[in-house]
């Protein structure tokens, strides 16, 4: 199973064996750590058994020469009556200084664990993969897994809580058996939506029920391999179990840093390995489920997650705070978001109207918004069929920041999140997520802004400067919250079915925030196409051509192995974080679709798509067919799925329908005013002039990162503060500036680079520091 990759040019590998077993709902009880920059505790994962059943994996075991494969051995089977919450903290390493409960890691200071050696202090044993079992193999689940220290693995005796016998057609649970407590489990995971409070509560208590039993586990670079000895099938296999494990202060699915006020933080920054290495998990996102999880840490901190309520912190009597999350839409483990720091509630100093969550009546024109019919994914408490939230324009949320940007965010960000929800509505429709908080990160989050459900996180940079990028950079999450969350891709390698949306939906959503009429949004998002264009054909002329293609596994897209493994193409090549093209070539075909049919015509239809498609996973044929299939004849001009595979997604370069029509565009009005000024400056450059410096700061604060491109490119030494301070401060949009300091071949601004590189690389996420790296040295 060990599958050995090159983290720095290889795909990254989905080894969860999702066709035989899905994991349908996750209880997180955790303790943050600061001090040894850990976090432990527990999760419990309920099961559904998949379609696919199956003795074993086509990857049952690591064998050597016909050796016997070595699994952790468990101990004798026992139900202790034990909360799960109530170890001792005397059993705690003395490297865990955690306000909570803990168990003793024995794995070493390195936080490996010797898979021949024992766990509790049982001796070191070896476990046949077919012994002792009518020479039939165990079932074997896996869990996709990184950079986490698993302590121990046991199944749950749900049957153990009181009034669970509800779920059974038994009154009283007399003889208690694993078939029972599986079907215990299948009975709670299919509670009807309406009884998702139920439900919730079931899982709670189920997750604090005592073990009956340890089971077989080992780990190796990617994955978690857990067996019990006789369950031959996934439908054998205990449908509740506990892990206890601990992540590592290397761990790469979260950042352990400080933030803009130099208060300790961490926070999950969108790795390339997804949240393995926060937590055991399946991680390809057809395994979509739900999630509740309680966070400890000590009491000045604020925890914030992905969760559908605005969770107040608990005091404990260990002066540390419990928080608690929950999740009832169905979405793939990826999506989680946790961050913790000292951060602060950002409110306005004047309260209005728009801070209040709206709701309004819909207009005739409006009809489509709403569609009547049963929605199409699994069964959850769904706010497309709730009228009240149908008619929510602006959701209900809030802004965290460190208290230092406390001005930044009040002159800026706070009154820009009405309009823009507002804006998103009247596009879209129903937003599918109840509520949003909205996070600035530390300097060292390595681009402008990353959504999850319930929450957005935003780059410090968008702050500076005029509403101007705040405002498209919110616009663009906030689109996120349907296309890539609300729906998703089925294959992680279709990147332009969240960012292309994403991309083409921010101008739209941005021009109605701004209340433009129809010509000043036009004019606004043909200069945006300029640029954009101008953007496209520069990555696609530095990078390698197979990075270049939007749909990779052609054919094969959305296929996986028979146990459900799969890889993501180039997931885990560090330059792909830098990489534009899924979002650019994704905006154009979406921004060509839409001028093909007209933006009434396209807009409805992407209405009813949403409407269609919310809380599913598509291929980009889904979309492409359904848009076909709800045009008139006259205006599909020969347009198939075949042809726009073969011209937009499927090739490398620059699509020739592109090539085409900016051939033959002319230039919008704003962008010829562009094109007058630059000469303008042009021609002024050329005299010998001084030029007021409180005007010229005023300049550079709207322009900085072109300021330190001028700055860069015509060795302007008095200025090289300024572009030292932007790759400390701007982390998000400075790493650019690294390859332009050295391919200018000086030496000065080859040390500029190489200083703040020092500076700042322990507080760099791993992908970033390594393409930096690999620029200097």
């Amino acid at each position: 199973m060990d599958t050995k990759l090159d983290p720095s040019r290889d795909d990254l590998p989905l080894m969860a064996n999702t066709s035989h077993i899905l994991v349908k709902h996750y209880v997180l009880d955790l303790d943050v750590d600061f001090e040894s920059q850990i976090i432990e505790g527990t999760i419990v994962l309920f099961f559904e058994s998949g379609k696919k059943q199956s003795r074993s994996t086509k990857e049952p075991c690591r064998t050597e020469s016909n050796e016997a494969c070595r699994f952790r051995m468990p101990e004798p089977c026992h139900s202790p009556v034990t909360d799960t919450r109530t170890f001792s903290p005397k059993t705690r390493s003395n490297d865990f200084t955690i306000c909570g409960k803990g168990e003793k890691d024995t794995s070493g200071k390195d936080g490996n664990h010797d898979n021949r050696e024992q766990a509790s202090g049982i001796s070191s044993s070896k476990y046949c993969c077919d012994t002792g079992n009518h020479g039939s193999e165990d079932f074997l689940l896996v869990l996709d897994c990184c950079d986490l220290s698993v302590l121990k693995v046991e199944e749950v005796d749900v049957a153990a809580v009181p009034g669970i016998e509800k779920l059974t057609r038994s009154p009283k649970l007399t003889v208690v058996s694993e078939e029972l407590r599986n079907q215990i489990v299948c009975e709670l995971v299919t509670l009807p939506a309406d009884r998702w409070r139920e439900q919730l509560d079931y899982y709670a208590r189920c997750s604090q029920a005592p073990g009956c039993g340890e089971l077989l586990f080992d780990t190796d670079t990617w994955s978690l391999q857990i067996r019990k000895t006789g369950a031959q099938t996934a439908t054998d296999f205990p449908h509740a179990i506990r892990i206890r494990y601990s992540t590592k202060p290397q761990g790469r699915s979260v950042t352990w840093t400080s933030d803009q006020s130099g208060r300790p933080c961490v926070y999950t920054m969108g790795s390339p390995i997804n949240n393995r290495a926060l937590f055991p998990c399946q991680e390809p996102p057809v395994a979509m489920s739900t999630w509740q999880a309680t966070v400890r840490a000590a009491a000045s901190f604020v925890v914030l997650m992905s969760g559908e309520n605005s969770a107040k912190p608990t005091q404990l009597r260990e002066g540390c705070s419990s928080w608690h999350y929950y999740v009832t839409m169905p979405m793939p483990a990826s999506t989680f978001t946790i961050a913790v720091g000292s951060w602060t509630e950002m409110k306005p100093e004047t309260c209005s109207s728009n801070d209040l969550a709206a709701e309004r009546s819909l207009s005739p024109s409006e009809a489509d918004f709403r569609y009547v019919g049963i929605c199409g994914h699994m069964e959850y408490p769904c706010r497309f069929q709730n009228p009240s939230a149908t008619t929510q324009e602006i959701i209900p949320h809030r802004v965290f920041a460190p208290l230092c940007l406390k001005g930044a965010c009040q002159e800026t960000l706070l009154q820009l999140v009405p309009p823009c929800l507002s804006a998103a509505h009247r596009v879209l429709g129903t937003h599918p997520f109840s509520r949003l908080d909205i996070l600035i990160v530390p300097s060292n989050f390595p681009s402008l802004g990353m959504a999850s459900p319930h929450i957005i996180f935003l780059s410090q940079s968008v702050l500076t400067g005029n509403s101007h990028l705040c405002g498209t950079r919110l616009c663009h999450e906030i689109a996120h919250a349907w296309f890539g969350l609300a729906i998703g891709a089925r294959d992680w390698t279709e990147e332009w079915l969240s960012e292309g949306f994403a991309t083409h939906l921010e101008d739209v959503f941005w021009a109605k925030a701004q209340q433009l009429d129809p010509h000043e949004a036009q004019e606004q998002q043909e200069l945006k196409a300029c640029l954009r264009w101008c953007r496209l054909q520069d990555e696609v002329r530095n990078s390698p051509e197979e990075m270049q293609v939007l749909r990779p596994n052609k054919e094969k897209t959305g296929h996986v192995s028979d146990s459900g493994s799969s890889v993501v193409k180039h997931g885990l090549n560090p330059e792909k974080v830098f990489m534009q093209v899924h979002y650019l070539k994704g905006y154009f075909l979406l921004r060509f679709l839409a001028q093909r049919l007209g933006d009434d015509t396209y807009f409805a239809f992407l209405r009813k798509f949403v409407h269609t498609f919310h809380g599913q996973l598509i291929l980009s044929q889904d979309f492409l067919q359904m848009l076909l299939e709800n045009i008139p004849e006259e205006k599909r001009l020969e347009l198939s799925v075949e042809n726009i595979f073969r011209d937009w997604l499927e090739s490398s370069g620059i699509p020739q329908p592109l090539q085409r029509e900016r051939q033959a565009g002319a230039e919008c009005g704003l962008a010829r005013q562009v094109s007058v000024e630059v000469e303008k400056w042009i021609r002024m450059n050329r005299r010998p002039r001084k030029r007021k410096r409180r005007e010229t700061e005023k300049l550079f604060e709207k322009v900085r990162h072109r300021w330190c491109e001028l700055i860069i490119k015509h060795k302007y030494t008095k200025a090289y503060k300024d572009v030292e301070r932007f790759l400390q401060e701007d982390q998000a949009m400075g790493i650019y500036l690294y390859g332009e300091l050295m391919v200018s071949e000086d030496s000065r601004q080859q040390q500029v680079a190489r200083r703040c590189f020092e500076l700042t690389k322990e507080q760099m996420d791993r992908s970033s520091a390594q393409v930096v790296a690999e620029m200097l040295f």
